[in-house]
């Protein structure tokens, strides 16, 4: 297995980042495998999702009604609500996998990888890529 880290800045507000060309350039050239993403983060997931079109800011917003920032959350360190960012990963998954054929992500046509990043008190994040070969 192939695998390397690379780190991304999510900034102070609730974040979808496109991690898709990414994605392809670290699997460019492999032939036929898997591609397993993984955050290894308690605050942060991933998605695979249309960007673009306004479901970014959907998902944003349907996590902002489940997971309303506020004092209702147990977990009360860092910014107000800083505890629905720990229960995020149970409704988007901090792993991804897609498979590969001949080198390319095999994707739907309006499909993307994105980070999630509701925690708005941790301004950079981790992304582990790794490609097993078929």
């Amino acid at each position: 297995m192939d695998s390397e880290t690379r780190t991304y800045r999510t900034g102070a507000e609730d974040t979808v980042l496109d991690l898709t060309r990414d994605c392809a350039d670290f699997v460019r050239g492999r032939g036929d495998g898997l591609l397993h993403l993984f955050v290894p983060h308690a605050t942060a997931g991933l998605a695979i999702l249309e960007t673009g079109s306004g479901s970014d800011d959907d998902l944003l917003a349907a996590l902002g009604d489940l997971l309303p920032a506020d004092d209702r959350w147990r977990h009360r360190h860092g910014t107000p609500g800083h505890g629905r960012s720990h229960v995020m990963p149970a409704l988007v998954p901090p792993y991804a996998s897609v498979p590969v054929l001949g080198g390319e992500l095999a994707l739907g046509t309006w499909q993307s990888i994105c980070l999630v990043d509701l925690n708005v008190d941790n301004h950079q994040r981790h992304v582990r890529f790794s490609f097993l070969a078929g």
